[in-house]
């Protein structure tokens, strides 16, 4: 039996309160690739309920499939579609195994591996929270180690789980009926339903030591004063510096741990401070010798002192350099008046080296000119080259490109993204300034994945209409119609102001009002 017309079952790889998981191969491909199937079944089985999932899974699996596209540590996105109420996604099978099987095969992991993992995961996180995502369910089981280079593999996103979770209230609205996350892993505030970057920090933290000393979350125990988990006494053999930076990955407080990946993995990859200066016992430790202004300055000085027999050689030849450069310069003044400009540029340019980009651009101006420079010409070659201002038209540099896009067309495109769940893609159509307006996206990007990703289902655009349009700038008012995830429909009519982007030869949105 196939999977959608398309995918034969090989094996059952797990199964969950969510649905289950299959190895599978792709019948319609000649290699018949193998590919990982899950299978997810919506907690509330309910025809309205089933219709707000579908739509909500097709934005997440959008996500998905950026995420893939974007990392080689991210499993990608084939494929997903829905089947007699279930929802699958085809995903890239990744041969490996989860940190959790590693640690029960081969035992407890040293300080160094866990830091060479850290090393390699954190960047893939820093990129996942770069797109507005948090993961809500970083655990031991849900990283993998690919066989065939020893990368860690981030799988099992929780939003899709969440989606999942989607049931009806009794006043008719949608809400989530469950916290995605695993106890133990899960930090406080996403357990109270409010996850954010910090509580994927928290919850690889708790991975790290873990694989340092094989001990659950729960067999931990914790102080009653903080909050903060106590894990040292099963880790001995773990530095302090690094001991410190997984007690500031695990901090109850949200405000008290790392704010971002970046940061940690900085910290992570910065030298142990040492108690003493590291500056050499050779150099005396003053700011000439600590920043060196060329490479002679930098030379070490029982170097310097070796050389000082050559000194005095040295420094007469460079007088001597000196003195017939100077000739060579003065006979070159005094034949100026006799001798074409060509000439001249060129016996300069062979016995000097150009110091200025003018230096270069004077010969090669006037390398072709033969008459004698007349003494009262005071005009430089390059000032030739130079149009006179009053003489260019001001609208020339302001004209608009013949392919230039319509103003209000920019509008249509824009809703047009979002509907098709390319929310990225959407992001970047907004000016920086626009991203940055704290009172729309008051964090940044999933604030705004937060609203067209998991509230609205779909945007209806009743007209478009240009009210003001220059060279460099447009208005454009929208009456628009949000369809809501929770089935209302909310009428907005919205002021848009455009700047042109001629970088990119495209409007950007740089406000709405």
């Amino acid at each position: 039996m196939l999977q959608n017309n398309r995918y034969r079952i090989i094996r059952t790889l797990g199964s969950g309160g969510f649905g289950e998981t299959f190895l599978a191969e792709d019948s319609q491909i000649p290699s018949l690739r193998r590919c990982v199937i899950k299978q997810l079944k919506p907690i509330q089985n309910n025809p309205q309920i089933y219709e707000l999932v579908q739509q909500r899974f097709r934005r997440e699996a959008a996500i998905l499939e950026e995420l893939g596209d974007g990392s080689s540590q991210i499993p990608r996105l084939y494929a997903y579609f829905s089947e007699n109420s279930l929802f699958y996604l085809v995903q890239e099978y990744i041969e490996g195994q989860t940190l959790t099987a590693k640690i029960q095969q081969q035992g407890l992991m040293s300080e160094h591996s866990v830091k060479e993992l850290l090393n390699n995961i954190l960047p893939v996180l820093d990129y996942v929270h770069s797109k507005g995502i948090v993961h809500r369910d970083i655990k031991p089981d849900n990283i993998l180690i690919r066989n065939v280079d020893g990368k860690p593999i981030l799988i099992d996103f929780g939003a899709v789980k969440e989606t999942l979770g989607t049931m009806l209230t009794p006043s008719g609205n949608s809400a989530n009926s469950i916290v995605i996350g695993t106890p133990g892993f899960m930090s406080s505030e996403q357990s109270v339903g409010r996850p954010m970057f910090a509580s994927d920090i928290y919850s690889l933290g708790l991975t790290a030591i873990y694989l340092l000393t094989g001990k659950l979350p729960q067999e931990l125990g914790s102080d009653p004063a903080t909050g903060n988990i106590l894990w040292r006494q099963f880790a001995t053999n773990v530095s302090p510096s690094f001991a410190a930076l997984l007690d500031k990955a695990i901090q109850f407080n949200a405000g008290d741990r790392f704010p971002r990946v970046r940061e940690m993995l900085q910290a992570l990859q910065s030298p142990v401070p040492s108690a003493s200066p590291t500056i050499p016992d050779t150099q005396p430790p003053t700011p000439q010798q600590t920043i060196p202004v060329s490479p002679r300055s930098s030379q070490p000085s029982h170097q310097r002192n070796q050389g000082s027999g050559h000194s005095g050689i040295l420094m007469g030849s460079l007088i001597a350099g000196g003195l017939i450069g100077a000739s060579i310069i003065i006979g070159l003044t005094l034949s100026k008046s006799s001798q074409p400009v060509g000439q001249l540029a060129q016996q300069t340019t062979a016995s000097s080296e150009p110091t200025t980009p003018s230096s270069k651009t004077v010969p090669t101006l006037d390398s072709s000119t033969e008459a004698p420079v007349e003494p009262q010409v005071t005009e430089s070659p390059v000032s030739k080259q130079i149009p006179n201002p009053t003489s260019i038209s001001p609208s020339l540099p302001t004209q608009p490109p013949v392919d230039k896009p319509l103003p209000e067309q920019a509008v249509r495109d824009y809703f047009a993204t979002l509907n098709q769940g390319k929310y990225r893609d959407a992001w970047n159509q907004l000016s920086p300034s626009f991203q940055k307006n704290k009172t729309l996206h008051p964090d940044g990007y999933l604030s705004y994945i937060d609203w067209w990703g998991r509230q609205v289902r779909q945007i209806e655009i009743d007209q478009v209409t240009l009210v003001e349009a220059g060279t460099e700038t447009a208005t454009v008012k929208a009456k628009l119609q949000y369809i809501l995830n929770n089935g209302k429909v909310v009428p907005n009519n919205v002021l848009f102001s455009l700047l042109w982007d001629a970088e990119n030869n495209r409007w950007v949105l740089a406000d709405a009002q």
